[in-house]
C-alpha cells in the first residue's frame, strides 16, 4: 500500500481521481436524459480521433477531443433535424451509428499502422499509469470547469426533463449543446489516460446503483461522487498490490459491486 503514496504514482493516482469525481456526476445526468450510450460513443470516438492525430502528425489528445467535440455537435443536429421532420428525436440510434462506425476507424487504423497499433492497445486498456504532470494538469483544469458547468446548467437541465413547458415559458431552452460538449471533452481526455471501459464504468455504473438506492437528486449526485471515488481508490491500489492493468480492473470491480448491489436490493 506504500507503493500508492509513491511520488511515480502519486500524480497518476491524482490524474485519475479527477475524473473518479466528475465522471460518475456527468453520468447521473446522462442516465436521467436516458442517454447513457453517450458515454461510450463519445469515449470511442475520441479514441478514434486520437488515433487519426497520430497519423497526421498531431497530438493525440487534440485529436481526441476534436473528434468527441464534433460527435457532439453532430448528435446536436441530428436531434434538430428529427424535431424539425416532426419524427421523434432518436438519439439512441445516432450513438449506436457514431458508436460502430468509430470503432471500425480505430480497428482499421490499428490493424495497418504500427504505431497507431500501439497507441489503440493504450487507449483501450488506460495508460494512466504513464500519465505525466501535463496530464494531471488537464485532468484538474477539465474537472474543474465540468464542475462549474454542471452548477450553472443543472437547474435548467433538471427543468428541462421533468418541466419542459415551464422552462420554455420562461423563455429559456435545455442547455443540451453545451452539457454534450462538456461530457464529451470529460470523456475525450479521460480515455487518454483511463481508457476508453474505464472511463464508460465510471460514468455508467455509479448512477446505475444511485438510481436504486438514493431517495432524491442531491442523494443520487453524493451516491454516484461516493461510489466513483470509492471504487477507483480500490482498483488503483489493487492493481499496484497485484501486478495488473488498471482499466480492467476497474472495469470488473465496478461490475462486480453493480451486480451484489442489484441482487441485495432485489432480495429487499
Amino acid at each position: 500500500m506504500s507503493q500508492l503514496f509513491d511520488s511515480l504514482f502519486l500524480g497518476p493516482f491524482a490524474t485519475g481521481l479527477c475524473f473518479a469525481v466528475v465522471l460518475p456526476l456527468l453520468g447521473a445526468y446522462l442516465r436521467l436524459r436516458d442517454e447513457w450510450l453517450a458515454a461510450l460513443a463519445f469515449a470511442q470516438a475520441a479514441a478514434a480521433g486520437a488515433l487519426l492525430a497520430l497519423l497526421a502528425g498531431l497530438p493525440p489528445a487534440a485529436g481526441g477531443v476534436g473528434s468527441a467535440a464534433l460527435a457532439a455537435a453532430l448528435k446536436h443536429g441530428f436531434e434538430r433535424a428529427q424535431r424539425s421532420s416532426r419524427h421523434a428525436p432518436a438519439s439512441g440510434a445516432f450513438f449506436a451509428l457514431l458508436l460502430v462506425f468509430a470503432w471500425a476507424v480505430s480497428v482499421l487504423l490499428a490493424a495497418n499502422l504500427p504505431l497507431a497499433e500501439r497507441m489503440a492497445h493504450a487507449l483501450f486498456d488506460g495508460q494512466l499509469y504513464f500519465s505525466d504532470d501535463t496530464q494531471l494538469v488537464l485532468a484538474l483544469a477539465c474537472s474543474l470547469v465540468a464542475l462549474a458547468a454542471l452548477r450553472l446548467l443543472s437547474r435548467r437541465l433538471l427543468l428541462g426533463h421533468f418541466f419542459p413547458e415551464l422552462l420554455r415559458a420562461s423563455g429559456h431552452a435545455a442547455p443540451r449543446l453545451a452539457f454534450d460538449l462538456v461530457v464529451a471533452l470529460t470523456l475525450a481526455l479521460a480515455t487518454m489516460s483511463v481508457g476508453v471501459m474505464a472511463a464508460f464504468a465510471l460514468i455508467f455504473v455509479p448512477p446505475l446503483l444511485a438510481a436504486r438506492w438514493a431517495a432524491n437528486w442531491r442523494t443520487g449526485l453524493f451516491v454516484s461522487l461516493a461510489l466513483g471515488v470509492a471504487s477507483f481508490t480500490a482498483a488503483f491500489a489493487l492493481a499496484l498490490i497485484l501486478d495488473q492493468p488498471f482499466g480492467p480492473l476497474l472495469g470488473g470491480l465496478l461490475v462486480l459491486v453493480a451486480v451484489g448491489a442489484l441482487v441485495l436490493s432485489g432480495r429487499r
